[in-house]
């Protein structure tokens, strides 16, 4: 692998390489968009990993499907030195039903996977904390929702292949 100072780049010089990085993880598909990667690389981790077939793009309330038509929202956060929340994105439309399982991942800094879960829809509601100014539900990986014996952790299935996958 090659490494370089980035200190020693300009502003400049580093948005061009966050450019050219996004352009090669879009042409290997490891992402589908070119902004924040945190979460198209979540949603490629998990169905890479669980064999999943990603949903199309625009496709709203779910993101991947497994072979028996099982629906699943894939939500992620990265952590960094000032932020070490484990909330995850807002949860959209809850009562509609729209997917069967959420899968739930926490990124180190570097991208390691940190934790990762896969919760029934029906737990989501019993967890989920309703937020009245954002109209949307907000999950926090911890506590209560983290010791529910029906809550699946994948946190190695996903570090192994992560760090089997090119």
């Amino acid at each position: 692998m090659i490494k370089f100072d980035l200190k020693l780049a300009i502003t400049f010089e580093l948005l061009g390489y966050f450019a050219d990085i996004l352009e090669e993880l879009k042409q290997r598909e490891v992402i589908r968009t070119r902004n924040n990667p945190v979460a198209d690389y979540a949603e490629w981790l998990v169905t890479q990993s669980l064999g999943l077939s990603l949903a199309a793009n625009s496709r709203a309330g779910y993101d991947a499907i497994n072979a028996r038509e099982e629906r699943f929202q894939i939500k992620s956060r990265r952590f960094d030195p000032s932020n070490k929340s484990r909330q995850l994105s807002v949860i959209r439309n809850l009562e509609a039903k729209e997917f069967d399982y959420l899968i739930g991942i926490l990124f180190e800094k570097d991208f390691t996977v940190k934790e990762a879960y896969i919760i029934a829809h029906e737990l989501i509601k019993k967890y989920a904390r309703f937020s009245k100014h954002l109209n949307r539900y907000l999950l926090n990986l911890r506590g209560k929702v983290l010791e529910d014996p029906e809550v699946e952790d994948i946190t190695q299935l996903l570090n192994k292949n992560q760090l089997s996958m090119g």
